[in-house]
């Protein structure tokens, strides 16, 4: 008797680190570690049974808003719209559980649906976050108490028309973001203290919703931005333009530039299409290709190998080559317009209109579907206007899914 109590103690011992270690993860920021929707998890589930994978639980006051999550150890960081407010949030990863909120400022109203839009990025016991209106915040991680605040509009930035979208970016010591504006579009603060340490007085776009990325190249950091007029090269020291390339963007430039080696990929929507470039000598920048293909809304690009996934309005899913921009494959029949993730050879789509979620292999094949279920509960309170937007998160063994104040943790690890 004695024997059998202590070996359920020890499987129950056992039990629980395996639980804790499931979700003992970092996704530190939008996009994730290298803001390219890529999840290095491995020993996931490869189909998925009738009805979807496991739901671990459902956490049903995140408030109103379309941020995405930032994870790092057993938290979760997200921002809402609770009574009135613009809210941080921290639960536990494991269950779910509110820890701490705070107030970030005044809820955006807006007919797509009010509230917040950016993702938390999280610094070590920092974490920074970007309200609807612009209040840009820096915040212990422990209990969220206020470290500084700053705001885009002192500066020199105005409010979009979907409001301020972009993920903040920790570069080093330093945080950039875009603000937009005659004082200079992009801008590098003091991660520790706020403080201005250089604003690129040289761009003067208003405010997009594009998140900085930064590429290396000739020995030299380089911060790359999306505008609504331009891809540009920022030299991370000093904030001055390396170099710049014309884009016609109409409406909202949204989706997060591409990095690899030394050609950058972007897309954007409502009939702008894509194209490549090419840093080369002298920070100069040549063409690869520019074509119609890939208009991606804001559901995102994912680059896996020498392929691009990600779905192009009124073209469907598509599968586009990386290096010379031909079309591999399309599919519009199978699955609705959404936003997409990547983790252990499977691409985890989630359709905006309807909430299905579907498994597909990563392959340059064609549509490949390995399982697929419908979110449930939806939201009775988003916009008639408004769809799910947040994109979906894979790691620590777990699939996160937001349709506004639904939050849903799924578990897709392989038994």
């Amino acid at each position: 008797m004695k024997y059998s109590v202590f070996f359920g103690a020890v499987v129950l011992f056992a039990s629980s680190i395996t639980s804790a270690l499931a979700v003992d993860a970092n996704w530190p920021q939008w996009r994730g570690p290298n803001r390219d929707d890529v999840s290095q998890e491995t020993g996931l589930l490869q189909s998925w049974p009738e009805g979807g994978p496991k739901q671990v639980w459902l956490f049903e006051d995140c408030g109103l808003g379309y941020s995405g999550l930032a994870i790092v150890g057993n938290r979760i960081y997200i921002l809402g719209a609770r009574s009135e407010k613009e809210q941080l949030l921290c639960l536990r990863a494991s269950d779910g559980k509110e820890l701490w909120a705070v107030s970030v400022g005044n809820v955006l109203k807006n007919s797509w649906g009010n509230g917040p839009r950016s993702t938390p990025t999280v610094d070590g016991n920092l974490v920074y976050a970007l309200s609807g209106q612009g209040n840009l915040v820096c915040c212990n991680t422990k209990d969220g108490s206020l470290v500084w605040s700053k705001t885009m509009l002192e500066l020199g930035g105005g409010l979009p028309v979907w409001g301020f979208s972009e993920s903040p970016l920790i570069h080093g010591n330093h945080l950039l973001c875009t603000p937009g504006g005659d004082q200079g579009a992009v801008v590098a603060l003091e991660k520790l203290s706020g403080d201005l340490v250089w604003q690129a007085s040289e761009l003067t776009d208003i405010a997009h919703y594009s998140s900085i990325v930064v590429a290396e190249h000739l020995g030299k950091q380089v911060g790359i931005q999306f505008l609504v007029s331009q891809l540009v090269g920022i030299d991370l020291e000093d904030g001055s333009v390396l170099w710049s390339v014309p884009w016609p963007g109409r409406t909202a430039v949204v989706p997060t530039p591409i990095v690899w080696g030394d050609k950058i990929y972007v897309s954007s929507g409502y009939g702008t299409g894509c194209m490549m470039v090419k840093m080369g000598e002298n920070h100069s920048i040549s063409p690869v290709y520019d074509n119609k293909l890939m208009s991606n809304h804001h559901g995102g690009i994912i680059r896996i190998d020498d392929s691009l996934f990600g779905y192009s309005n009124k073209k469907g899913w598509t599968c586009q080559d990386f290096d010379t921009g031909e079309k591999v494959w399309q599919e519009r029949k199978e699955f609705d317009k959404g936003s997409i993730a990547y983790a252990d050879g499977r691409f985890y789509c989630l359709s905006e209109g309807e909430g299905e979620v579907v498994l597909i292999a990563s392959s340059k094949e064609g549509w490949e579907e390995h399982g697929r279920f419908r979110l449930d509960p939806q939201t009775e309170l988003r916009s008639p206007k408004g769809r799910i937007w947040t994109h979906p998160v894979i790691t620590g063994g777990r699939l996160y899914l937001r349709d506004q104040e639904l939050l849903f943790s799924f578990d897709v690890q392989a038994k």
